[in-house]
């Protein structure tokens, strides 16, 4: 069998819980004692997996997950820009902001992944610039396993356009902090065998 028809393994896992930032503060901050004890979990749930690697996105609260796994496995984390939570840009901090950034999201949802605020991303850029990131640790670690650590909504809105999945698999969208989706990438594409996704966005958390 060729490197390229051998499984890369991807983790693709979502930080852990952070702290609420405040209004117009920047909200790139870092992991509350609940998050530094989610990720030591996570860390403890893959001991027997034999991870060869591990990335995470280059903010703040991605950055610190990976820190407390990679000391617990033995890792040294790689971030990368690609996997980074989407940026619906300005408007979102205006009165109806949060309204209109929901719009753009049911829309993504539904398929229309041009959807987009003033400034911000389309869905299109985000499916774009973090399959680039995927793709480049699966063509790094064919045959191997691999730990992603990225955020909710970009794993919520990527994933299921990559993947193919059992039919139902990922409607449920909220997805909880260090909540872990197993995808399997080779030559063929992307497969998606679990995801950590739950019905109640309460589970989210930030």
């Amino acid at each position: 069998m060729s490197d390229l028809q051998c499984a890369a393994v991807l983790l693709m896992a979502r930080h852990g819980h952070a702290y609420e930032p405040e209004p117009g503060t920047d909200g790139d901050l870092g992991l509350t004692p609940d998050g530094v004890a989610q990720a030591r979990a996570l860390a403890a749930s893959l001991r027997d997996r034999r991870v060869a690697g591990l990335f995470t996105s280059t903010l703040r609260r991605a950055v610190e997950t990976g820190a407390v796994v990679g000391e617990q496995l033995g890792l040294r984390p790689e971030a990368l820009p690609g996997l980074v939570e989407f940026d619906l840009g300005p408007d979102t901090e205006t009165p109806d902001g949060e309204a209109r950034a929901l719009q753009v999201m049911r829309r993504w949802v539904d398929g229309d992944l041009d959807a987009a605020l003033p400034g911000g991303e389309s869905g299109t850029q985000v499916v774009t610039r973090f399959a680039g990131a995927a793709q480049e640790i699966a063509d790094r670690f064919r045959g191997e396993t691999v730990l992603v650590i990225s955020h909710g909504g970009a794993m919520s809105l990527v994933l299921p356009h990559l993947a193919a999945a059992e039919p139902g698999m990922t409607e449920s969208r909220w997805i909880p902090p260090c909540g872990v989706a197993e995808v399997h990438v080779d030559a063929d594409g992307w497969l998606l065998k679990t995801w950590p996704g739950s019905t109640d966005m309460a589970v989210a958390g930030h």
